[in-house]
């Protein structure tokens, strides 16, 4: 229970952290898709111990500008909602692509689905679809709200669609930043 608390404030300092726009003093330019695709590696393990299959269609070069632990942070939540709520045999995809003027990263699972009724407040602090379930995995209600948040404070949005019983789409769109420059080919030769 302690440990419980102690992720429920630790959690609810980060919102505000972020509330406060403590965000930006981390910031550098990467490749989102390569984040995607790095984590989802990491987190392979969690879902075949379920046999869900976990899935990542990322092409490489989506550059956004950032706080890469927080952002990563995003997709650890979404993924991991995604699989704790995915029956076993289900399936997770995570895509990251870039449209227009906006990086965006795309989580699915065919998993329970979230009801309509509840869809609107899922981004709220403390709210739970399933409080039994939710409790009983560990939940408490911080994690989409905290990934709200870093949305929010990269300029960014996330949104949640759901057909209860076939699954969730969770969409986060953030502003697309310049690819590097690549260094030339030929680097000017000095002569003495």
């Amino acid at each position: 229970e302690v440990e419980r608390l102690a992720r429920i404030v630790e959690g609810l300092f980060a919102i505000s952290r972020l509330d406060a726009g403590e965000a930006q003093a981390e910031w550098v330019r990467f490749d989102l898709a390569q984040l995607a695709a790095s984590t989802a590696d990491q987190m392979y393990l969690l879902a075949e111990d379920k046999h869900i299959g976990l899935t990542c269609a990322a092409s490489q070069g989506v550059w956004v500008s950032g706080d890469r632990s927080r952002l990563r942070q995003v997709v650890v939540n979404l993924l991991d909602n995604a699989i704790k709520y995915t029956a076993e045999g289900g399936a997770v995809t995570v895509r990251v692509k870039a449209l227009d003027s906006k990086a965006v990263l795309e989580v699915t699972d065919n998993g329970m689905g979230i009801p309509p009724e509840a869809l609107p407040r899922i981004f709220d602090r403390f709210y739970r679809v399933d409080k039994a379930r939710s409790r009983e995995l560990g939940g408490a209600g911080l994690g989409l709200s905290i990934v709200k948040s870093i949305c929010a404070a990269h300029l960014g949005r996330v949104e949640a669609s759901s057909t209860p019983g076939h699954g969730c789409h969770f969409r986060v769109e953030l502003p697309l930043s310049p690819a590097p420059a690549e260094p030339s080919p030929n680097p000017p030769t000095h002569e003495h």
